[in-house]
């Protein structure tokens, strides 16, 4: 049983909607996201990583940043840019990516849901990422990007946003970066939001797709709010955090590739094949079509590996080819330890495609990359009820749910 329930969401302008929407603050670095806000002084960029209006040698973390976020806020709020919804409501967002429609259901979930597991990760969190984002909840005094997460795909929620769409225009309706086209409903009808509320109470779990840092921070916050404010109600604004709901048979997930910087022994290929089966493929690009095979870039050349059945890891967890690929290649023979930190390693989302990989090694940055085949949704929910935890950077999804278009005020100020 899972709680959901509707907000008076801080959302922009029809006319000012494509401009404000942004990419989310974690796929760019400082540098792109300064170049972006330069570009367009109505991206929620200068709110969501405000340091890109701050002096360069500026620390992102540094308490003027998150200040410099709360204050953006409240002037894209005076200038017209974004306004406050006057009553509670839910809201669909659907994003369309070469052909293929993903709808989900905006609201704010509880965050004792988090704490009780009712609510499901599958990642750790870094404690300095997670650190950044319960700063800027604190200073805004709001969720500002939305936690991306996912459900057993369920028959009433479906019928009831497919009466939904069908019947009604979207407020917002617009492509944006890739070619993705976002389209957004409010969903203003009780008895809709009765129906909707109802069937999430009998769906026994959500899960985390993308947003774990996010969510943590949230929740912290909200925990914080809630020892400082005892006589606070229960539906106070800080117990709920701002997500975006999707059913899991209508989500794909991306590969999410690697790029090393480590010397190579003379030997490595010989290394390799006691454990894969090698085929050296040349100039074109490797993309795996099947578990438990990868694509090596290395000295500007391709090779398919297939995993010896003998190392293709059992359970849950020791199968999946991120794993593998750990087990049988970076520990062992670059020294990788611990992906997280290990500065010597990088990642790649799958939206950048392989020449992407190509390019940082033949530029010299790295020494070597690997293609992935990505997990499925079965797998991350498999682990997710395992109460297991993917490695680092196992998942990658596309499209991203854009920043700017919804604002969970926290009301705690």
């Amino acid at each position: 049983m899972v709680k959901i329930r509707g907000f008076k969401a801080i959302r922009p302008s029809v006319d000012v909607a494509k401009d404000v929407a942004s990419l989310p603050y974690d796929v760019l670095n400082t540098e792109e996201a300064r170049v972006l806000g330069d570009a367009n002084p109505l991206s929620f960029l200068h709110i969501d990583k405000a340091e890109i209006d701050l002096a360069k040698d500026v620390s992102p973390y540094d308490i003027s940043v998150y200040q410099k976020a709360a204050s953006n806020l409240a002037e894209f709020q005076d200038k017209g840019w974004l306004a406050k919804d006057t009553k509670p409501e839910l809201y669909l967002y659907q994003l369309v990516m070469n052909g293929r429609p993903q709808t989900g259901l905006v609201t704010c979930t509880a965050i004792d849901d988090y704490v009780s597991g009712a609510i499901k990760k599958h990642e750790l969190t870094r404690e300095e990422k997670e650190l950044d984002r319960i700063r800027h909840v604190d200073v805004t005094d709001a969720n500002t990007s939305p936690i991306f997460l996912t459900y057993r795909s369920d028959a009433t929620v479906n019928e009831v946003v497919d009466a939904w769409i069908s019947k009604h225009d979207p407020v917002y309706d617009f492509k944006s970066f890739h070619d993705v086209t976002h389209r957004i409903w409010t969903v203003d009808d009780a008895d809709v939001v009765n129906t909707l509320t109802e069937a999430f109470e009998a769906i026994p779990a959500l899960y985390i797709a993308d947003g774990h840092h996010r969510t943590e921070s949230a929740v912290k916050v909200g925990l914080r709010r809630r020892a400082e404010h005892p006589e606070a109600s229960a539906d106070a604004e800080f117990n709920f955090f701002l997500s975006v709901l999707f059913p899991q048979d209508q989500l794909e997930i991306l590969d999410y590739n690697r790029v090393v910087d480590v010397p190579i022994a003379a030997d490595f290929l010989d290394q390799i094949a006691t454990k894969f089966d090698v085929e050296k493929v040349g100039k074109e690009a490797y993309k795996p079509v099947t578990p438990n095979t990868f694509g090596m870039y290395l000295d500007g050349s391709w090779y398919g590996l297939k995993v010896k059945p003998e190392f293709a890891g059992d359970g849950v967890i020791a199968s999946l080819d991120v794993s593998i690929l750990a087990d049988q290649v970076l520990t062992p023979l670059f020294g990788i330890e611990d992906i997280r930190r290990d500065d010597r390693i990088n990642f790649v989302g799958g939206i950048r495609g392989l020449g992407e990989l190509e390019q940082l090694v033949d530029a010299g940055k790295y020494t070597i990359a690997f293609s992935m085949y990505p997990p499925t949704m079965d797998n991350l929910l498999d682990v997710a009820d395992a109460g297991e935890i993917m490695p680092p950077k196992s998942t990658w999804f596309e499209p991203k749910l854009l920043s700017g278009l919804f604002v969970h005020d926290l009301e705690s100020n």
